[in-house]
């Protein structure tokens, strides 16, 4: 009996050993640098919050005997700030990958610590180009949308059915900038012709010079290079001024359903646009937006679930290379299809861009919406190998030529 007692207790003893020592590891820490307060807090914000914890939880919680937590900073939509952040959590919180980012010049400087670090950082809410382009990284990812997919959705839809002059309003930023570059591209492609543009500052509260100077070109298409309030705001204001009416078309080059939901389909409806994702597109996407809605009252934007979809990513590399070791890490996540809710068969290019199908949507009348949320008609599926700019353009160095 007594070394029955004590094969007992030393078992007993060993696992708490075991457990103690699994506790004693460090958390394995992701970081968000997120708009939380901005202009661009719906798109990203407290909603990406939740979705890399919901892709911690659904993971389950923890890997290679580590607690996974997810920290979040708001940037301010200021580039330094972001860059400071990035600095902090990777030299001071020990965190080992950074998600969102959330805008293109925040995105541009956090990016820049990152690859001095050798550090992996995923982009779902930036869009500019050069993320894979000029200022791509080893272990930069590219994840949800870019401003050639953007343009080239939109753009080309745009033209084939006779919008074939177009007048830019662009945000004067570098997301905005390559937005109507490589809209531009496109149109001119297409046999179009561009007759102007006018650059507005970032978060303007007052579109009414720049939508004149749009009126007064008698372009059949407003092009709105800009994101988020400020795309919000010049629909707003195009609708006021009686733009629409008066025959030209507004089409913002980005917009999420959250920046329908804010101006309504009485004054959106008809509007074309390109999206990474949708709720309502399957039983997939409905399923995770059930679970979202039920925490953050609202529907997720292509942005949230890319930040769900690419921790998720990360941490299945993790778990099967058997470390957090960038190097190892992203050979795997290059290597590994992905398959979710989010992409089927996306795959992660030597340039970082994650390729995906693209979708073009239109914006319902009223009388065809069933409720809240119920905003866009499909009108075609883009492959993702014609929607992104081909790996043979590419101007990162990283690429093989």
């Amino acid at each position: 009996m007594k070394r029955v007692l004590s094969g007992v207790l030393a078992s007993v003893l060993a696992l708490a050993a075991t457990s103690a020592m699994a506790q004693s590891k460090p958390p394995l820490k992701l970081g968000g640098i997120l708009d939380m307060s901005g202009l661009y807090a719906d798109i990203t914000g407290p909603g990406s919050e939740l979705a890399a914890k919901m892709a911690a939880e659904d993971f389950g919680g923890e890997v290679l005997g580590r607690k996974i937590e997810i920290v979040v900073a708001d940037h301010l939509n200021k580039a330094d700030l972001a860059a400071n952040i990035a600095r902090d959590m990777f030299d001071n919180q020990g965190v080992e990958m950074i998600f969102d980012v959330a805008a293109s010049a925040t995105a541009l400087a956090a990016g820049e610590i990152a690859k001095a670090r050798n550090k992996i950082i995923m982009f779902s809410g930036p869009g500019s180009i050069r993320l894979s382009n000029e200022a791509c990284g080893p272990y930069t990812v590219h994840y949800v949308f870019d401003t050639f997919a953007q343009a080239n959705v939109t753009g080309l839809a745009a033209v084939k059915s006779g919008l074939d002059t177009w007048f830019f309003l662009t945000a004067d930023y570098a997301f905005g900038q390559d937005l109507e570059r490589d809209t531009t591209n496109v149109v001119l492609k297409s046999g179009g012709k561009v007759l102007g543009s006018v650059r507005h500052p970032l978060n303007t509260s007052d579109f009414s010079s720049f939508l004149l100077q749009a009126q007064a070109s008698k372009a059949k298409v407003i092009g709105l290079a800009n994101a988020g309030g400020d795309t919000i705001n010049a629909i707003k204001q195009g609708a006021e001024f009686g733009i629409t009416k008066g025959g030209q078309k507004m089409s913002p080059l980005l917009a999420f359903v959250t920046d329908i939901d804010s101006v309504g389909l009485e004054t959106a409806q008809g509007l074309l646009l390109a999206e990474a994702f949708y709720w309502d597109l399957n039983d997939d996407t409905r399923a995770f937006s059930k679970r979202f809605m039920e925490r953050i009252k609202r529907v997720p934007t292509s942005a949230q679930a890319g930040v769900y979809s690419s921790v998720l990513h990360y941490l299945q590399a993790v778990k099967a290379a058997g470390t957090t070791d960038p190097a190892a890490v992203m050979k795997l996540m290059k290597d590994t299809p992905i398959n979710d809710m989010f992409a089927k068969n996306g795959r992660i290019r030597e340039d970082g861009r994650m390729v995906h199908d693209m979708y073009l949507f239109e914006v319902k009348k009223p009388s065809e919406s069933k409720g809240r949320w119920d905003d866009y008609k499909l009108l075609a599926t883009v492959p993702g190998s014609e929607a992104f700019q081909p790996i043979e353009a590419s101007r990162c160095p990283l690429v093989k030529k």
